[in-house]
């Protein structure tokens, strides 16, 4: 059987040419025991996210990205296949009229009640009322396994609590605010011409020249004509990303180059201003919250991987 389902994974996949590369249009992605998850169910699940990361990325950071994505969904597609055939091997079932509920309850909901435009919207995607009640059922089988094997929250020591308050603190203060210049050069399709023209920049600041006059020659942000000058900048204000670096310089000091996103930036924290950590009895509430989350996960994970080791699971 596995080698039946191994020889299907290569005969079975479709092929079209696109702008981009070769793709599959439909094929096997994986195997768990003897059912096959396909390129389609695949697609179903990381469609938004794809068009969210083309829209916002490009080049190599997008290929990362697009990978990322489709790994993280064919490990979410075993799992919940395993934890399926888990709930099927129990001879347990999900009584018909909770699956109607559920669709009913999205027709109300998301159509205001109107079934016409609830088919239609799901014959646009490709689905068909069959498909959407079996994709409906798995969702419900799915939960009521994770609850039924994570029952009651874990417990969660007072020493776990303050320990987690030390070590993130900075979750807990306000107002950390950085005076922040910068630098931008685009990397456009001459990345490493640029790279070097910012490293250049770098060196200069290095030796002593004016980190505003710079960027007033060189940045391509909007803040060119204001020698780079962003003013105060507080947590949030930010992307991820950037906010990890601006709130770890040092006073006076210039960042080393960064890339995010096919641009180099030069960051320079013209000072700061410490913010106040709230006091533990303000947020012991949420930290237990998140430690009973954290918790959670790892049960479920210990679970899912007890699953595994009992199934043949093939990632193709």
């Amino acid at each position: 059987m596995r080698h039946l389902l191994s020889l299907a994974a290569i005969i079975f996949p479709l092929f079209h040419l696109c702008a981009e590369s070769l793709r599959p249009l439909d094929g096997v992605a994986a195997v768990v025991n003897e059912e096959i998850i396909t390129f389609s169910q695949v697609n179903e699940l990381t469609s938004p996210l794809i068009r969210a990361a083309r829209a916002n990325l490009s080049g190599a950071t997008l290929e990362s990205k697009l990978r990322e994505i489709h790994k993280s969904a064919v490990e979410e597609l075993v799992n919940r296949q395993l934890i399926i055939q888990e709930f099927r091997r129990m001879k347990a079932q999900i009584p018909g009229h909770v699956i109607e509920d559920r669709l009913t309850a999205i027709v109300r909901e998301e159509f205001g009640g109107d079934r016409s435009a609830f088919i239609r919207t799901i014959t646009a995607q490709g689905l068909t009322l069959d498909r959407l009640r079996k994709m409906e059922e798995e969702k419900i089988i799915v939960q009521a396994m994770r609850s039924r094997e994570i029952k009651n929250d874990p417990l969660i020591s007072s020493g776990a609590i303050e320990r987690y308050y030390r070590e993130h603190s900075a979750e807990w203060t306000s107002n950390d605010e950085v005076k922040l210049r910068m630098i931008k050069i685009i990397a456009g399709d001459q990345p490493e011409a640029k790279r070097k023209m910012i490293t250049e920049i770098r060196d200069k600041i290095a030796g002593g020249a004016e980190f505003g006059d710079l960027a007033r020659i060189y940045s391509q942000d909007p803040t060119q004509d204001k020698s780079g000058d962003w003013g105060w900048v507080k947590r949030g204000d930010l992307s991820a990303d950037m906010e990890r670096v601006v709130f770890s310089l040092k006073k006076g000091k210039p960042s080393d180059v960064i890339e995010l996103n096919q641009t180099y930036y030069l960051l320079l924290a013209e000072d700061r201003k410490d913010g106040v950590a709230k006091p533990l009895k303000e947020v012991r509430a949420d930290i237990e919250r998140k430690l009973h989350q954290i918790e959670r996960q790892k049960l479920l994970e210990g679970w899912l991987g007890r699953l595994r080791k009992k199934a043949y699971v093939k990632i193709y």
